[in-house]
């Protein structure tokens, strides 16, 4: 089940002892924007260390990938606006400046698991993503929400409790969602092998994988 995802390797995550987050904190993002005029910009990804290229050479992480796909056309510009360790709090307090700055066509939203890890309240979450999209809707962004799930030593109600605050916020606003960003790599048969050596962080022979599962839902927003 989904919500088991993690047994492979709980071992491992449990060895590490959560000295580390899931999703260590930087102080900036990872990529630098490539835009340079807000008539570039297609997409803005907001997200954490997954979509920041934690523990990956510059390039190889599914922003990257995502950006090569779409190619060098104009109105392509992909800006990775993601920090390791953000939680939608951070992405809250952001938000705001980086859509007045660069008024995406589409906003893509990866955040949610590092609430999940330090205990915020899921109404807090959930408010917070609720935030987040209505604020892209009324600047006139598409959003596609990116869901992520934790490991499963927290618990499977946990799970089903952020696999819940995704599809209901999606659903009140009618928006686009990838209900588990890890699909393929986390249940899959040699999930210890695809990850880095916290166990957390995927590799980035992982990160395809993690594009052809957002792929479709943003494809349908371009």
């Amino acid at each position: 089940m989904m919500f088991a995802i993690f047994k492979r390797y709980i071992v491992t995550f449990i060895l590490v002892s959560f000295v580390v987050p899931c999703f260590c904190q930087d102080t900036k993002p990872t990529l630098q924007p490539l835009a340079q005029s807000k008539e570039d910009v297609q997409i803005l990804v907001l997200g954490d260390s997954l979509s920041a290229e934690f523990g990956l050479d510059r390039g190889t992480g599914w922003v990257s990938l995502l950006e090569a796909k779409l190619g060098t056309a104009p109105r392509t510009a992909v800006i990775n606006a993601s920090i390791s360790g953000e939680t939608t709090s951070g992405g809250r307090a952001r938000l705001a400046a980086l859509l007045a700055k660069y008024r995406p066509k589409v906003l893509i939203i990866e955040l949610g698991a590092n609430d999940a890890l330090r205990g915020v309240p899921l109404q807090i979450s959930q408010a917070n993503l609720d935030w987040l999209v209505s604020q892209a809707l009324d600047h006139n962004s598409k959003v596609l929400i990116v869901g992520n799930l934790v490991p499963a030593n927290y618990g499977a109600r946990l799970n089903k409790d952020l696999s819940a605050m995704y599809s209901q916020v999606a659903h009140k606003y009618r928006v686009g969602l990838v209900p588990f960003m890890l699909k393929g790599i986390a249940d899959a048969p040699n999930a210890g092998a695809l990850f880095q050596a916290d166990q957390l962080h995927p590799l980035a022979q992982a990160h395809p994988t993690i594009l052809a599962n957002i792929w479709p839902e943003l494809k349908k927003l371009l």
